[in-house]
């Protein structure tokens, strides 16, 4: 059994009231580094639950472990079969990319130094995307949306125009393109 101590020195056998004189403890067993369901750390050592797993320290009750967010990607790639008439070339040699989307807003665009416009996907090897094309949001469940923010070309989900200023919720495999041959591609990875 864990021994607490009391404020008055006293080694009580109860963790929230002195057994010995009644007197409040505040601080954790010394015993008591880690959650006795999952070996998590507990910091501060006065927390009740496990952040992890949420047992909880005072009655020894037993929580579910919290699910970890949903971690989305999105590959970047130049498909040149989306180039149109007024298109330029696409470049030659172009090497996907694939980033994590861990914010919970990630601006699609061109940078801009005299705009201070500088996108967490930034895409200036496409003259036909907007400085602020569109933004993935994480949504409140943990899923992503996509939202065309006026952008002067538009942008397609899974080959469909997306109105402007609409957010659309994202699923694992969906596909946005837009400028010249710029092909984004989100998943859960």
């Amino acid at each position: 059994m864990p021994q607490y101590v009391c404020p008055k020195g006293h080694d009580s056998a109860e963790g929230d009231f002195c057994s010995v004189c009644g007197s409040k403890i505040v601080t954790a067993p010394a015993t008591t580094a880690n959650c006795p369901d999952c070996g998590a750390v507990r910091e501060p050592a006065d927390t009740v639950f496990c952040e992890d797993c949420g047992y909880n320290y005072s009655t020894g009750a037993h929580g579910e472990p919290k699910a970890p967010p949903a971690r989305w990607e999105v590959a970047i790639t130049v498909d040149p079969a989306l180039k149109t008439a007024e298109s330029p070339e696409p470049p030659v040699g172009f090497t996907p990319m694939l980033l994590a989307l861990d914010k919970d807003s990630n601006l699609i665009g061109r940078r801009s130094e005299k705009r201070a416009i500088f996108p967490e996907i930034a895409l200036d090897f496409d003259d036909a995307v907007s400085h602020r094309h569109a933004v993935f949001n994480r949504a409140p469940g943990g899923g992503l949306v996509l939202r065309d923010l006026g952008s002067s070309n538009g942008t397609k989900l899974n080959g469909t125009d997306v109105q402007g200023l609409t957010d659309m919720p994202l699923k694992d495999g969906d596909v946005i393109t837009l400028g010249h041959w710029t092909r984004l591609a989100v998943r859960v990875g």
